[in-house]
């Protein structure tokens, strides 16, 4: 496993990952350095995490493993379902906001920014959403006729929270992300992204790339499974860090996140976010996600939203940014590693082949537990 693109305090913490085998994915736990199988005992990250104390099974039933030295890492969850909040950052909501007075035009975009920020400005960042006084500023942009959906997800009592992909369909560490050729106006989405078990305990952190396309959700809100779901157009990874005595949600919550994008063009961008912006508790956006009105027996993983929307021009002014074929995504966070993919059209990423049947049938294949 490359060591870059581990934790800065890697041998401190504990962690869950998979690795891809002839056979098979494995079931990987490292704790204080060294590394476990946890297959034998459990088959899937998701019954692991289901337990009552993930990281005590490590020692209790993780048999000693020696790491293959060229591993593939897979994205390090399973059967989870893996959902996504969006519009919980000020700027992420006044993109979008953007985004739909664009109509999807990225040659807007900037009028459009200006005019946006005119109105509504950046005080928007103190407002606690569904309190009085974002129902008062809501009253006043319906009064102005610029009340947008965006901005009723981003200050209003409910969180938008979606599907951004099927389980077994997020890509891990190294391996290609996909944007659809359809798309011309396109960027990524580095995340801090919750794993929550069954019965919606927080117990781990990992990063995820959102990768989205801006023109396509542009043109209408109803097309935001177009933009979002599509072949390789999500990773996770490196690992999961579990919660225990070194890492818990207060370090999720007061993180920095790193994203650096090199094209093959020359293009390079670098630019940090902090977690800590966000609009709604990441605990708060677990409570809307998993209640008495929505259950999730195999656990689910929750994408935060982003504090980042690159905005730098790449190409002619005012056109602002969008990936090309070859970019390089590497988004970072101290305790959580890094997750660095190649950016390639979604038809010439490797196709998904390997679902939720394909791994009961290695299971099954194998004799391990489904």
């Amino acid at each position: 496993m490359d060591p870059s693109i581990l934790p800065a305090d890697w041998p401190l913490g504990s962690y869950a990952g998979r690795i891809a085998t002839p056979e098979g994915p494995l079931v990987l736990a490292w704790r204080e350095g060294s590394c476990f199988d946890m297959t034998p005992a459990f088959g899937t990250v998701s019954a692991w995490l289901n337990e009552g104390d993930p990281v005590a099974a490590i020692g209790a039933r993780g048999t000693p493993f020696t790491l293959p030295p060229n591993a593939t890492l897979l994205a390090p969850v399973d059967l989870q379902a893996i959902k996504a909040a969006g519009v919980t950052y000020v700027r992420s909501m006044l993109e979008r906001v953007i985004e739909e007075r664009c109509r999807g035009d990225a040659s807007q975009a900037e009028a459009v920014r200006a005019e946006v920020r005119s109105i509504i400005g950046d005080d928007l960042s103190s407002v606690q959403p569904g309190s009085p006084q974002a129902m008062r500023i809501k009253a006043a942009l319906v009064e102005k006729g610029w009340w947008s959906q965006y901005l009723e997800v981003g200050i209003g009592a409910d969180a938008e929270i979606f599907t951004k992909c099927q389980p077994m369909a997020a890509v891990g560490p190294g391996a290609a992300v996909g944007v659809h050729p359809a798309s011309q106006w396109s960027n990524p989405e580095p995340e801090a992204v919750l794993v929550v078990n069954s019965g919606g305990r927080i117990v781990g952190a990992t990063l995820g790339n959102d990768v989205n396309l801006r023109d396509i959700e542009g043109r209408s809100a109803l097309l935001l499974g177009r933009a979002k779901d599509n072949n390789a157009s999500c990773a996770l990874g490196p690992l999961v860090r579990l919660f225990d005595a070194t890492y818990s949600l207060d370090d999720v919550r007061g993180s920095i996140t790193s994203m650096t994008i090199r094209g093959t063009d020359g293009f390079a961008l670098e630019e940090t976010g902090a977690v800590g912006a966000i609009s709604r508790d990441p605990q708060d956006l677990v409570a809307q996600l998993v209640s008495p009105h929505h259950q999730y027996p195999d656990g689910v993983v929750l994408f935060l939203g982003t504090p980042f929307s690159p905005a730098k021009d790449r190409g002619a002014p005012g056109l602002g940014f969008t990936h090309k074929s070859g970019d390089v995504v590497r988004i970072s966070t101290p305790k959580l590693g890094a997750l660095e993919n190649t950016v390639l059209p979604t038809d010439q990423c490797p196709p998904w082949r390997f679902g939720t049947g394909a791994l009961f049938a290695s299971l099954a294949a194998r004799g391990l537990p489904l």
